[in-house]
């Protein structure tokens, strides 16, 4: 468990996103959080008002990327509320304003993230905007672990509150390029 926004080293970073369906947003960033955080991250997500499974572009969109997604169920918030958390991330405003304190996380932030399931058009048009969702996720991600990273390198002690700031910040400029 996280005290004072601190992570031992050497101990995985338990990280909950949460969104509204859990289906796109929250179930993209589980999956990259996994495979770019490797065996530091501990990931699940979960949902509000929990879908039927992932969207099938949010599949489509992590298998571009080499990451195989099928078969993931969608849970709700009771299925994760009871573990301890490091970080909880929320990435839609729903999701944040359904679940504004979660009691056993660390620390928790808002990633605040269009849902690309809302996305009109045809197939092309709208896997493309998981496409760009996964990619800003990606970036915010990326910038989370090596902070991370960078502060385990150099034996600093782990304050997820940097890590998760620098995060949002790659998030923000992820999304004024897309």
């Amino acid at each position: 468990m996280t005290i004072d926004n601190q992570v031992p080293h050497g101990q995985a970073i338990r990280v909950l996103i949460l969104c509204t369906r859990n289906s796109a947003r929250s179930q993209m960033a589980e999956a990259l959080f996994a495979t770019i955080g490797g065996d530091r991250i501990v990931a699940a997500s979960a949902g509000s008002d929990p879908g039927p499974g992932v969207h099938p572009l949010a599949v489509e969109a992590l298998a571009k990327m080499g990451i195989d997604w099928r078969g993931r169920p969608a849970q709700g918030i009771p299925a994760v509320q009871d573990a301890q958390w490091d970080a909880v991330i929320t990435v839609c405003d729903a999701a944040r304003d359904a679940c504004p304190y979660m009691p056993t996380a660390g620390v928790t932030t808002h990633w605040g993230l269009e849902d690309p399931a809302a996305a009109a058009g045809n197939h092309a048009a709208q896997l493309q905007a998981f496409i760009v969702t996964r990619d800003v996720l990606r970036d915010a991600i990326t910038a989370f672990v090596a902070a991370v990273d960078r502060a385990r390198d150099t034996s600093r002690s782990l304050d997820l509150r940097d890590a998760l700031d620098a995060g949002q910040l790659a998030l923000k400029r992820a999304q004024s390029k897309s």
